[in-house]
């Protein structure tokens, strides 16, 4: 038996005027004459957006949602070159240890982070890979605050294919190891749907020890002739082998045949069903991070979905063993 647990992104349908991801642009910051001022404006912004993040986790557990991914903008400009002096961290202590006090209370609730996709470790120009270095540092003091163990909370994309996929590949194996061991801790790697594939990813994941984050929706849209779930799954369900977290996956639809590559603003009921049908059995807990455009709306509707034409005990409002 196979339990699944179904999580989803950042923001909520539901939930009114709390996005955790409110902003300042450097144009912006820069029009403010004060500039003790203007850092006191991000601040708070930084922690309005903290304290969103709360009210959002707290109306997951009023619907037993155990899976969340936190906004990775939760700190407005915070590497901005023209900001190194800001220590943002420090005011945001308050904010942090509340999330810290409510995940304590419910130790069963897992966060994450999906860092934007200029986090490149494979490039080989030097300020890229520094900055990328500086933005995942800033996710582990995040975590670290709200009193989360960092390893295995961030989900990356390889990287650039640069013309040459293999020799970006190589490029990746040779920057790990300038990455330092508590970033490299907290790295998971996800295939990508357009030029890292399963095969590829699964080869940096085994031979550099990362678990592997399934994303089926990309599986679907670029794998080649050779590569199938079935043959591939083990491989990447024993990845996690060192982890204390469970097998995670992530699930969307395509928007359309022509756009097949967007998500969808649900999930397609079919598609989420043949994947459960693959996997289940294999591993005790996997968990779903559904990326679909409706949020916590598009796993509502999941579930109704789900309880109405499939069969499945149902251990709480988001989690479910199928039969």
């Amino acid at each position: 038996m196979t339990l699944f647990r179904l999580g989803y992104v950042a923001m909520s349908k539901h939930v009114k005027n709390a996005s955790p991801s409110k902003t300042m642009s450097f144009a912006q910051f820069s029009k403010i004459a004060d500039r003790e001022a203007a850092i006191a404006k991000l601040e708070r912004i930084a922690q309005m957006n903290l304290h969103n993040c709360l009210r959002l986790l707290r109306h997951n557990a009023a619907h037993n949602i155990a899976f969340f991914r936190l906004s990775s903008k939760l700190i407005p400009l915070a590497n901005h070159p023209s900001l190194k002096d800001w220590a943002y961290m420090e005011p945001l202590r308050e904010a942090l240890k509340e999330i810290k006090c409510f995940l304590m209370e419910h130790p069963n609730v897992r966060v994450d982070f999906h860092p934007d996709h200029f986090v490149l470790l494979n490039s080989t120009d030097t300020s890229i890979f520094k900055n990328s270095i500086q933005t995942l540092g800033m996710h582990y003091q995040l975590l670290k605050g709200m009193g989360i163990d960092p390893a295995h909370r961030c989900v990356l994309h390889v990287g650039g294919g640069y013309d040459d996929k293999e020799q970006a590949l190589e490029q990746f194996v040779h920057n790990w190891g300038l990455v330092p061991p508590r970033i490299q801790k907290m790295v998971i790697l996800e295939n990508d749907d357009k030029v890292f594939n399963v095969r590829d990813t699964l080869y940096l994941c085994e031979k550099l020890g990362i678990p592997f984050v399934f994303d089926y929706h990309h599986y679907l849209v670029n794998h080649t002739k050779e590569e199938s779930i079935q043959e591939e799954w083990p491989r990447i369900a024993a990845t996690w082998g060192q982890s204390e977290l469970p097998v995670k996956v992530h699930i969307s639809s395509p928007k359309s045949e022509a756009d097949c590559r967007a998500h969808a603003e649900l999930i397609d009921l079919e598609m989420f069903w043949d994947f459960v049908g693959l996997v289940k059995g294999t591993v005790a807990q996997i968990d779903v991070m559904i990326e679909a455009k409706g949020k916590d709306e598009a796993l509502f509707q999941l579930v109704r979905d789900l309880k109405a034409h499939k069969q499945a005990e149902w251990i709480n409002d988001s989690s479910f063993i199928p039969f």
